[in-house]
């Protein structure tokens, strides 16, 4: 059933100020909302209409994030096809619908709420299940662990320029290489011990 008028410009400006939010926030977390606004072509009265604070649109953007990642790990789990292959996959997907830049970049900046939680515990669990699917399926060196994923997507997405179709391009290729690290042809062990999931998580304390 289609929207009346009203209707269908508030789901507009919704996703207007999302698409905004994305892209000002990752550029910069501690820019004030009205940035978002201005980026989104909306009055602020119009934002405050859907996210009540900074924190709670931030919240927001990092909950859509891991729901998408959420998704994409799911389609991934679902997928019989060579193991390797389908892992490498849901990697660039991951990378290229920037989704680790997005969540890296607002940790610590908002204090996370029960939904964002939650979607986060479900995102450790299929990522855990995807990973130890490949290696067990003799795709990935034994002595990587799931955070050294986590790392390297840090790495990845560190790459921005601000030529938005070269930033794609650069990560892509410098995720190939790091990928190609991760295969099960070790030419030794690797230097020190793994990164811990503290290491990983403390970033989100305030």
């Amino acid at each position: 059933m289609p929207l009346n008028g009203r209707r269908a410009q508030a789901v507009r400006n919704d996703e207007l100020i999302l698409t905004a939010a994305r892209a000002v926030f990752a550029a910069d977390p501690a820019a004030p909302i009205s940035a978002v606004a201005e980026q989104a072509g909306v009055g602020i009265s119009a934002l405050y209409r859907r996210c009540t604070s900074k924190e709670a649109l931030l919240g927001r953007l990092c909950a859509d994030a891991v729901r998408r990642y959420n998704h994409e790990a799911e389609a991934a789990l679902a997928d019989e096809g060579d193991s390797w292959t389908v892992f490498r996959r849901f990697v660039r997907r991951v990378v290229a619908a920037d989704l680790y830049a997005l969540t890296l970049s607002l940790a610590g900046t908002f204090t996370p709420d029960a939904d964002l939680r939650r979607e986060a515990l479900r995102a450790q669990e299929l990522s855990t299940r995807l990973f130890e699917r490949t290696r067990d399926a003799g795709a990935i060196r034994p002595d990587v662990v799931l955070d050294d994923i986590a790392l390297i997507l840090q790495q990845v997405t560190a790459v921005r320029l601000a030529d938005e179709q070269r930033t794609r391009r650069l990560r892509e290729r410098c995720l190939a290489l790091l990928l190609e690290a991760l295969r099960l042809d070790p030419g030794g062990p690797l230097p020190g011990p793994p990164p811990a999931r503290e290491e990983i998580t403390r970033r989100w304390t305030r």
